[in-house]
């Protein structure tokens, strides 16, 4: 355990992002401190947590999709290794994932992804309506078709922040409930900075970091019961997607609406239109119980793409942002890639589709000195959101 002096680095941040880079430098070695003045609070905690490197395959995205693909590939050996650390279950679930369409059209959209994501040699089989309920027996008798995805994956986002904690305070780290107030304060004692502050990434740094609101639910089975069905499910519903993840537990994650927005408000149409999405896919969800009702922020740039590597004209600071649906699934690998980066002052080559000077320099109008303050949020994709 490293004690005293003043840090190496300081992480901004204490989502999944934040702590697992802090993490991943502790154990190399370096003097680590973590400040965010709520630890936790952020848009993980309302995330579901699917690990969707095939699901999230989306037109015009290939180098992003590499990406989740090498993330999701580390995520067994990373789990493994944090539940050992601290003796933890994380939820990490490996069923995979199964994509459904209820109309014809929605088949339609469907078919063209599925095919856009098997000529890019993602594993995802096509199902007949009949083979989805052999698989599922509780899917609506109306859905049309469907696919099978068995590289993605799930883990409990509460569950993984933590024991991100247990291990970064394992490795000697230290976090601190506070705030920071700009990037001088932490760079005046000659510490590196990480920025993994989610949509506060924007006030500190002044890159193009938005907020995109998601509306969450959480649904428990009757009488402490696992819920009826083990598969991620991921529907096409007249128009509308929405996603089913299945906990041990007796959960189920039922998200996510997508508004360009910043509010954290939820609202009775977007209770509305995941429940009726979620039941036409699994009508026995109608009779679970409502737990939860939550909104986050996925923290989204202007092509959907992470922020990952030094911020234009400071060489000091690293930025590990603006993940958006994606921040549970690439956890891992942000996290060794700027520990890396921090080692040897060398991108790997994979970063290099996402630097932070790719949108131009800064804008100091999106500065401030409330950088990482109560309306800011962690890092997380779709608040899974990943």
């Amino acid at each position: 355990m490293l004690t005293g002096g003043s840090p190496d680095v300081v992480v901004i941040g204490a989502g999944p992002i934040g702590l697992a880079t802090a993490w991943r430098c502790a154990e190399r070695g370096m003097r680590v401190t973590v400040h965010d003045p709520d630890p936790g609070s952020g848009a993980a905690d309302v995330a579901a947590g699917m690990l969707a490197p095939v699901s999230e395959a989306h037109f015009g995205e290939r180098a992003l999709t590499r990406l989740l693909v090498a993330s999701a590939a580390g995520w067994p050996d990373f789990a493994a290794r944090l539940t050992e650390r601290t003796g933890l279950d994380l939820g990490y679930r490996t069923e995979g994932t199964l994509s459904v369409a209820v109309t014809a059209d929605d088949l339609a959209e469907a078919e063209r992804l599925w095919a856009y994501q098997r000529e890019l040699g993602l594993p995802i089989t096509p199902l007949r309506p009949a083979e989805l309920r052999d698989r599922e027996p509780l899917l609506a008798t109306r859905l049309r078709g469907g696919a099978y995805a068995p590289g993605d994956h799930q883990v409990d986002p509460r569950r993984l922040v933590a024991a991100l904690r247990v291990a970064v305070a394992a490795a000697g780290a230290t976090v601190l409930p506070r705030p920071v107030g700009s990037l001088d304060e932490m760079t005046a004692a000659g510490a590196r900075v990480v920025v993994a502050a989610g949509c506060g990434t924007a006030q500190l740094t002044g890159l193009p970091v938005r907020p995109v609101k998601g509306q969450v639910l959480r649904l428990r089975a009757p009488g402490g019961a696992a819920p009826g069905f083990r598969h991620v499910i991921n529907g096409y519903v007249d128009g509308r997607d929405v996603y089913l993840v299945p906990r041990h537990d007796g959960e189920v994650v039922v998200g996510a609406t997508v508004e360009e927005r910043g509010d954290l408000d939820v609202t009775a149409s977007g209770v509305l239109e995941l429940l009726r999405a979620a039941t036409d896919l699994l009508p026995e969800l109608g009779e679970y119980h409502l737990v939860e009702a939550r909104a986050g922020r996925r923290p989204g740039t202007p092509d959907n793409a992470p922020l990952i590597g030094p911020l234009p004209g400071r060489p000091e600071v690293l930025v590990a942002g603006g993940h958006y649906r994606h921040g549970i699934v690439l956890t891992p690998l942000t996290a060794d890639l700027v520990a890396d980066l921090l080692v040897t002052g060398v991108p790997d080559p994979l970063l290099a589709p996402f630097a932070p000077d790719r949108f131009g320099p800064p804008n100091p109008g999106r500065s401030g000195r409330a950088g990482i303050g109560p309306d800011r949020v962690g890092p997380g994709g779709r608040p899974d959101t990943e």
